[in-house]
């Protein structure tokens, strides 16, 4: 009980203050779109930016703790990817969006401060390491596997460069881009700019969670509920299942492992409708996953906060 108190509500309050705020009129939808514009936009890839220009990244980059983290996706990706086509009938294109939903879970507006809240802070070096690679891994998949289901037949050499395209007009990916090429560089930061980012990053997370109380605020879910169940039970519960059996296969560190399956274990992120949104498939699903999933998230991750070390 004093996990669920202490660590998950006060970051579903946030979100439940921006619900609440525009489901009874006192912020705007056009209020919303421009927050999650700031936060998505810049004030998030400013703190991946920073976190990702001052990390170790010998220490913390660690193979097993990834291939532990990214192989649970994939294979709900692959779950999500065949249960639309197979079990519910979708069209390839729907299936790839689908299973995008059961990839891309929410790793930064639930998962950073649910873990910081949880262990504190320095427990979140894992995170950083873990969302460097989320955006580029995720959107290469998915991307690709759109680009493939919707061309087939069609030339593969023009598939790399609306992969690279895609990709690469994503904020995130291009914050993660330069922190590593700050990192890599040894490139030195004037303290005055460094401060200024920091004002940003500041802003981030809880700005970007009651944003996202607003924008779930919009969704409905409205038929395909046994899709958008399947989803979640893939998000939720597959996904740092798979997780957890290959992190303790792996011997990952305690701290690896929180940071791992508390990562795995979030509903999916806002980018899932994103990405329906921009090919036009599984819309109401992607929409509809994010709200209940996140919504249901309050009692999985307090079980999976119970059992972790």
């Amino acid at each position: 009980m004093a996990a669920l108190i202490d660590v998950i509500l006060p970051v579903f309050l946030v979100i439940g203050f921006g619900y609440v705020a525009v489901w009874k009129g006192y912020f705007s939808d056009a209020g919303v779109d421009g927050l999650m514009k700031f936060t998505q936009g810049f004030a998030i890839p400013c703190l991946l930016f920073r976190a990702i220009s001052s990390l170790d990244l010998e220490q913390n980059f660690d193979l097993t703790l990834l291939g532990s983290f990214y192989a649970g996706a994939f294979a709900g990706f692959l779950a999500g990817l065949l249960g639309a086509r197979f079990l519910f009938g979708r069209d390839w294109e729907d299936s790839v969006a689908i299973g995008f939903c059961c990839l891309f879970s929410n790793s930064l507006l639930l998962g950073l401060p649910i873990t910081e809240r949880a262990y504190g802070a320095s427990a979140l070096e894992a995170n950083y390491a873990i969302i460097a690679v989320h955006s580029p891994f995720c959107y290469a998949v998915g991307i690709t596997a759109m680009e493939i289901a919707r061309n087939r037949g069609g030339s593969i050499m023009a598939l790399p460069g609306k992969v690279i395209s895609g990709m690469f007009h994503n904020a995130l990916i291009v914050g993660i881009t330069l922190g590593f090429i700050v990192n890599l560089g040894g490139i030195p930061m004037p303290s005055v700019l460094t401060d200024a980012i920091d004002l940003m990053v500041r802003a981030a997370l809880p700005a970007a969670l009651f944003g996202l109380g607003g924008v779930l605020y919009r969704y409905r879910p409205e038929g395909d509920m046994r899709t958008i169940l399947f989803v979640v039970a893939i998000s939720l519960v597959m996904h740092p299942a798979i997780v957890w059996g290959l992190a303790k296969a792996n011997d990952l560190s305690d701290t690896a492992l929180r940071s791992a399956i508390l990562t795995a274990a979030m509903a999916p992120g806002i980018n899932t409708y994103v990405f329906a949104n921009m090919y036009g498939k599984a819309r109401r699903v992607a929409a509809s996953a994010v709200l209940m999933g996140t919504g249901l998230s309050i009692l999985t991750v307090w079980v999976w906060l119970y059992l972790l070390p």
